[in-house]
């Protein structure tokens, strides 16, 4: 069973996702930008960076919008097929190497795509080599092509996410892992080393609350990344998943949710910090304990740093925080 972690358990978290793709190639050296919005975060005091995912894309686009595949209603790529998208994971292990406070989060890993042992034992060193600042958000994703282009099937994917991190708490948890299923079958299995924290990589499970994505919650789940209606009324989620936990007989105590916090602009079209931080308090009073700003970040890191120091000196005193 799953169990609290991290500081974001008891201190409401300010979260920003600086975008790791681009819908063309930004040419020899054009990531660099992402690396040094990475640094200057830490350095403002972030304390979370969120990186999304994709693999491959296909170039049936409008499924994203399509809320039965796994979309959501009205949704569009902001890439075509030929978007590049960095891996998640790198992108966090590059950004580990560079900062010292910030903690990292999948938003979201298509985490069926991959195999158990061997992303358990990708987490695992990133969560080492971190010091500990590795949060896993996932998900199954809209696409089918993905699927097919892994030779992953797409139907049950939501059964082959569940298998996925069944195993991947086996090989963090245990020291002689053993398993039995139709697909895997392997006994006395040693996967070194083990995350640093307790219990293992904290995993977020993203989805609209179908009574599927809420078994999910209850027996994996420290937080929950909302979506598709759901992420309209976080708080109305999150009674739903307490009912949950408690029926599954988890203490909802530290359980996580990430929310929008809505970036007000003032007269010039900055940010109006006094105004966008004035939400804090009630969000965090109602459980939101992870909260995101989307912002245009600048290129350069001391551009970067002086747009995100005021926001999150405000945020901090708004949260009780000093």
């Amino acid at each position: 069973m799953p169990t609290a972690h991290s500081i974001a358990d008891v201190t409401p978290a300010l979260s920003i996702q600086p975008l790791n793709f681009a819908a063309e190639d930004p040419g020899v050296g054009g990531w660099r930008p992402l690396l040094d919005q990475g640094r200057a975060a830490d350095a403002a005091g972030i304390d979370r960076l969120a990186v999304s995912d994709h693999v491959v894309f296909g170039e049936n686009l409008d499924a994203y919008g399509d809320a039965s595949l796994g979309g959501i209603e009205g949704g569009q790529q902001p890439t075509g097929p030929d978007g590049h998208w960095l891996d998640p994971l790198t992108v966090i292990s590059m950004w580990a190497a560079t900062t010292e406070h910030t903690r990292f989060m999948t938003g979201i890993l298509i985490a069926g795509l991959r195999r158990p042992a061997n992303l358990a034992k990708q987490t695992a060193t990133i969560d080492v080599l971190s010091q500990g600042r590795l949060d896993l958000g996932v998900g199954v994703g809209w696409q089918r092509e993905e699927y097919e282009a892994n030779g992953v099937p797409f139907a049950h994917r939501g059964a082959r996410l569940d298998a996925t991190l069944e195993l991947c708490q086996k090989f963090w948890t245990e020291q002689r892992a053993a398993h039995e299923s139709d697909e895997v079958s392997f006994e006395k299995i040693h996967c070194v080393p083990k995350p640093l924290q307790p219990g293992g990589v904290p995993l977020w499970i993203s989805g609209t609350l179908n009574p599927n994505v809420l078994r999910r919650i209850v027996r994996f789940g420290s937080g929950w990344i909302p979506w598709g209606p759901d992420a309209m009324d976080p708080i109305g989620g999150l009674a739903k998943i307490r009912e949950a936990l408690e029926a599954g007989g988890r203490d909802a105590k530290g359980f996580q949710v990430s929310s929008y916090l809505p970036v007000q602009q003032d007269a010039t079209g900055g940010i109006d910090v006094a105004a966008t931080v004035a939400a804090v308090g009630p969000m965090t009073e109602a459980g939101i304990t992870d909260l995101r700003v989307t912002l245009q970040l600048p290129n350069e890191y001391q551009a970067t740093l002086d747009l995100l120091s005021p926001l999150v000196e405000a945020f901090r005193k708004e949260a009780g925080r000093g």
